[in-house]
C-alpha cells in the first residue's frame, strides 16, 4: 500500500520534530546554506519515501541511519528504499548503521 502525500507530509513533520541526536548535529551544520552556500532540506518526501537531508541543486541525498536500522523489519524497508534510490548500485553506500552514533 502506498502512502498518500498527506501521510508522507505528516510523517515528515513528525520526523523533523523527533530528530535523532545524529540528525540534529548534522542539521546544525547543513542549515542556512552553511556548507558553501548549498541549500539542504531535511525530512523531505521524495517518491514514496522520506529522506533525511537533500540538496536538490546538487542531486545529493544524505541518510543518517542509526542503530534502529539494524533491526530486521527496518533493514527490509531500507533495502527497498535503497534499491529505489540507487537502481544500479550493487551495495548500500556509506558506513553500516552500527557505525553511526
Amino acid at each position: 500500500m502506498t502512502k498518500t502525500n498527506q501521510q508522507l507530509l505528516s510523517a515528515a513533520l513528525r520526523l523533523r520534530r523527533d530528530q535523532t541526536d545524529a540528525e540534529r548535529a548534522l542539521w546544525a551544520s547543513l542549515r542556512s546554506r552553511q556548507p558553501d552556500g548549498v541549500k539542504f532540506r531535511r525530512q523531505q518526501p521524495i517518491g514514496a519515501y522520506i529522506v533525511d537531508f537533500v540538496s536538490f541543486e546538487h542531486r545529493l541525498i544524505i541518510e543518517v541511519d542509526g542503530g534502529q536500522h539494524d533491526e530486521a523489519p527496518v533493514r527490509t524497508s531500507d533495502s527497498a528504499r535503497t534499491a529505489w534510490r540507487f537502481p544500479r548500485s550493487p551495495t548500500r553506500p556509506g558506513p553500516p548503521p552500527s557505525e553511526v552514533s
